[in-house]
């Protein structure tokens, strides 16, 4: 059963996403992008009901665990949230250098014909990938959590998960992170240091 087609109940249940960019593109290494996110999430969190209990922004895709208000349906809201942030990287990918911006485009297009869709271009893979999480289940909880936040620690772009900026790790030990995130059970959850053995 695809997302979209769970139960209006389950679909104001928290999950965890997993938005990929088509053919792995790694179009999150330039900050214009990343900011992209950044302020799409919190736009979606103030104006859309979405309520974000941790992320983590990859080179080439977005980790959530997330849930959203009575009215407003998350496999919706996932998908106005890819068009949403579609748009905006449609519109500032001329920062690109020209070679990477034609090939980036180029991959963007053939996505779109691949997939039979409307729009000429498409940033996003579809459908969304999501896990239902018992907010009740702390084990599975913290779990989950912790799994997002050391992405970047198993991908040796930091030592420590809270050293990483475009995630919720900062926030869970108590300082303020780009994203205005709901910290879950209230109570921070403690982030095990992870020593790298590449050092």
């Amino acid at each position: 059963m695809s997302f979209a087609d769970k139960s209006t109940i389950e679909q104001h249940c928290c999950h965890y996403l997993t938005f990929n960019v088509v053919d792995w593109i790694d179009i999150f290494v330039r900050p214009v992008f990343k900011q992209i996110i950044v302020e799409s999430l919190n736009h979606f969190i103030l104006k859309k009901g979405l309520t974000v209990y941790a992320w983590c922004l990859m080179t080439n895709h977005l980790h959530l665990i997330a849930q959203t208000k009575q009215g407003f349906g998350l496999s919706l809201l996932a998908d106005d949230f890819k068009k949403f942030t579609t748009k905006i990287i449609l519109e500032d990918i001329v920062a690109e250098p020209e070679i990477r911006r034609n090939w980036v485009m180029k991959k963007f297009e053939e996505a779109s014909t691949a997939m039979k869709l409307l729009d000429k271009f498409q940033v996003w893979q579809t459908p969304v990938n999501s896990i239902y999480i018992d907010l009740q289940d702390e084990e599975m909880l913290n779990e989950q959590i912790e799994y997002i936040h050391k992405n970047p620690v198993r991908d040796r772009i930091v030592t420590h998960a809270e050293d990483y900026l475009h995630s919720s790790a900062r926030d869970y030990i108590g300082i303020k992170g780009l994203v205005n995130v709901s910290i879950a059970n209230e109570k921070p959850i403690p982030i095990i240091r992870y020593m790298s053995s590449y050092r």
